[in-house]
């Protein structure tokens, strides 16, 4: 292809960076032009006086740095290592003159005081300092080997390069501590990349509620001042977490979404023994201090299993082998402190395993030292007449819970309706009380007066679906209602559930409904009566056709899981304040199996999901945290 002349001519007709028609308009610059180059752009101030040979070589200084600005990624292919590089080589560095040393104390003091990069204290700065810089705290470490460093920033200096003249202040500085060099360092990049936009908003707003609560408090000018060390003292704090910086608090302004649910699933926690064939896990319960990962895992093969959860390999830390305990859905329970872990079974006896000490004790006969046969009722002997006693003649210990505020009062459901009050707290373990219903426990729940208030209170469920409301230090029945829909053996399974001054207690049926009753089921009885009113429930929730036999709230009462072991993947989760099922899990292809049982961890942020396939599914409910 010909080229064309006129196009070659009007190519070469193009002046190069640098040619004198550019030189000529520099010249013409005044000094508050080049002033406003050197504030901006980092280009040593030069009189319009000087020669033009000195101009000339500004220009190509500027050229640089334009050339830097719009570089390509090779504008360091021409340059040496000498102009890369600085060898040190232990020799003593150069003395600095009086008066660069007058100087640079100056500067320190100017940086001390939080004025700008160009050390004027006439303009205050338009935001506050970087972090990097805040004079608040001190630095944890500094290398003593900065303060001999001496870097060359003269002309003269073969091994200056150019962008080290860009550092000077003035035209007189030829050699910078280290200590100075790092800081004219970050002060050029920080001209070159600036803080963006949304920290600074950040910090801003940071700063005002901080000087707003300190104002607040005290009304001290002298508080105020301080804002920037509560700020700094706050960053410390987030560094020295372990926790995300996503995680949400746990206080009860915090709501869930009441249509679907943040939840991922993680590795199970007992996959390091599931090669084992365990079988059917019966029991799950997590420690209630929300800081041990703590998981107690009681499985068909009669062994307790303790597992640290941490959501990737969840390590085994301690299995008890109890051959004559065989398990139930009720088997393990924290006490309130975390110190200790009962372990109950279909026997009249119980096992308590001392966390701290990893020492097992058993009891000696009978629950507590007694077969319950102290209180000389002949109900309760012509029942066991009947129905025979269990192994070594007591009775079996299936239902039970712990005061939740301390732990000292233990509820013991026993046979012919029979409910012990187990003295705890004293360590004697021995039956101090009993309350008495019509017909045989199903279950059992604290409300240590949050909710109905006035003082501790225990709900109880019988067999023919009623519910009683004891006042336990009076030892009678406050209240007595039956269950909407319930006949003789529907209810199942109770949960309650008290948080933020409200209560929500929940009835499971073997019809698959579950009964969710409100805090004015729970109050005693207007009328000082025992038998009131039956209350109506604020929803009856028909997610499961078959038989309830888990059902349980979370720790702050806003999830209510419901599972039927009878039916495949029959586990619903239902947000407690709406009462209405979350639509995106479980989804069809959850591999739930048979669920036996679930529980929460203390800080919501996990739920344990055991299966008949002896798999104790883990998932991490990520709107309480990541």
């Amino acid at each position: 292809m010909i080229k064309h002349s006129r196009k070659r001519q009007k190519l070469d007709d193009r002046q190069p960076l640098g040619s004198s028609n550019r030189t000529a308009a520099a010249s013409e610059k005044d000094d508050e032009e080049r002033r406003l180059e050197e504030l901006i752009f980092g280009v040593p101030f030069v009189p319009s006086a000087v020669n033009a040979a000195k101009s000339r070589t500004e220009l190509v200084d500027d050229d640089d740095e334009g050339e830097g600005i719009h570089s390509t990624g090779k504008e360091m292919d021409g340059l040496l290592d000498s102009d890369i590089f600085f060898v040190d080589d232990g020799g003593p560095p150069p003395p600095p003159s009086a008066s660069q040393s007058t100087r640079d104390e100056d500067d320190t003091n100017n940086l001390e005081r939080g004025s700008d990069d160009n050390g004027s204290d006439d303009e205050p700065p338009s935001h506050p300092p970087p972090l990097d810089q805040s004079t608040s705290r001190k630095a944890a470490w500094s290398d003593p080997a900065d303060a001999p460093l001496a870097i060359s920033v003269a002309p003269s200096d073969p091994s200056t390069s150019k962008r080290a003249l860009k550092l000077r202040d003035s035209q007189n500085e030829t050699v910078l501590s280290g200590r100075e060099y790092e800081r004219r360092l970050r002060r050029q990049f920080t001209k070159i990349n600036p803080e963006p936009i949304w920290a600074l908003k950040a910090r801003d707003k940071i700063h005002g509620q901080v000087k707003r609560r300190r104002s607040s408090q005290s009304g001290s000018e002298v508080e105020q001042d301080d804002s920037e060390e509560n700020e700094d003292s706050n960053i410390d704090h987030l560094l020295t977490s372990t926790s995300g910086v996503l995680r949400k608090g746990r206080s009860s302004k915090f709501l869930l979404p009441p249509t679907t649910l943040n939840i991922n699933r993680l590795r199970d926690a007992n996959q390091s023994v599931q090669s084992n064939a365990c079988g059917d896990i019966k029991s799950l319960a997590f420690h209630p201090n929300p800081h041990v990962p703590l998981l107690c895992v009681a499985s068909k093969d009669n062994r307790y299993r303790l597992f640290q959860v941490d959501g990737h390999t969840s390590p085994l830390l301690q299995t008890l082998l109890i051959p004559s305990l065989p398990p139930t859905s009720t088997s393990t329970t924290f006490h309130p402190s975390g110190g200790h872990l009962l372990l109950t079974g279909a026997r009249p006896y119980y096992f308590t395993y001392d966390l701290q000490a990893q020492r097992m004790t058993q009891s000696a006969r009978g629950l507590w030292g007694t077969t319950f046969s102290g209180a000389n009722d002949s109900s309760i002997r012509a029942d066991r007449g009947k129905r025979g006693r269990g192994k070594d003649g007591g009775e079996p210990i299936q239902h039970h819970a712990f005061h939740p505020s301390d732990g000292s009062l233990l509820a013991v459901a026993g046979r012919g309706g029979y409910v012990h009050l187990v003295d705890w707290g004293s360590g004697s373990g021995q039956v101090i009380d009993s309350l008495k219903m019509s017909s045989a426990v199903k279950g059992l729940w604290w409300d240590d007066g949050q909710s109905v208030g006035g003082g501790d209170y225990l709900v109880s469920l019988s067999n023919d679906s009623e519910v009683y409301i004891w006042d336990v230090g009076s030892r009678r029945c406050v209240r007595r209602w039956r269950d909407e829909g319930g006949f003789r053996g529907a209810g199942l399974m109770l949960a309650g559930s008290a948080h933020g001054g409200q209560a929500s207690l929940a009835i499971g049926s073997n019809t698959g409904l579950v009964n969710v009753y409100g805090s004015d089921a729970l109050a005693p009885s207007p009328n000082r009566a025992a038998t009131s009113s039956n209350p109506k429930p604020h929803k009856t929730l028909g997610q499961l056709v078959t038989s309830v036999t888990s059902l349980r709230f979370n720790r702050d009462g806003q999830i209510l899981a419901m599972a039927s072991r009878e039916k495949k993947d029959a586990l619903r989760l239902v947000h407690a304040h709406s009462l209405t099922a979350f639509a995106n899990w479980p989804t069809a292809s959850t591999p739930l199996g048979h669920v036996t049982s679930i529980d929460f961890s203390a800080g919501n942020d996990h739920m344990a999901v055991g299966n008949s396939r002896g798999k104790v599914l883990l998932y991490q409910l990520r709107d309480y945290g990541v």
